[in-house]
């Protein structure tokens, strides 16, 4: 019988309680995800497992289920505000400022 330090089995009991609400594969957007739901007051914790709809591992951001609508739009709201400003700084790159715009005529 394998014995189980009380750290895995409250580690364990929190993520039981938790369902997730979504799904990355990079560990720092999973961190950042993570961070933002805490900062909005929502619980929050990522976990490694695998994802039996493609079969590869990746991490799920996991929030109790009282949160979980609340966490969506948070999360959603981050996608759009980052969305649109790709969209807003997409083909400003120093090659095609015109720098000749903001001279000064004196």
């Amino acid at each position: 019988m394998t014995k189980r330090s009380k750290k895995d089995e409250k580690s364990q009991a929190k993520v039981k309680d938790f369902t997730i609400v979504a799904f990355v594969d990079d560990l720092e957007q999973a961190r950042e995800y993570e961070t933002l739901l805490r900062v909005n007051d929502i619980p929050a914790v990522i976990k490694e497992q695998l994802d039996p709809s493609i079969s590869s591992k990746g991490i799920a951001i996991m929030v109790p289920e009282d949160f979980l609508d609340e966490a969506h739009v948070v999360i959603e709201s981050q996608d759009a505000y980052d969305d649109f400003y790709d969209l807003a700084l997409e083909g400003e790159d120093e090659g095609d400022f015109d720098h000749n715009v903001f001279e000064d005529d004196f």
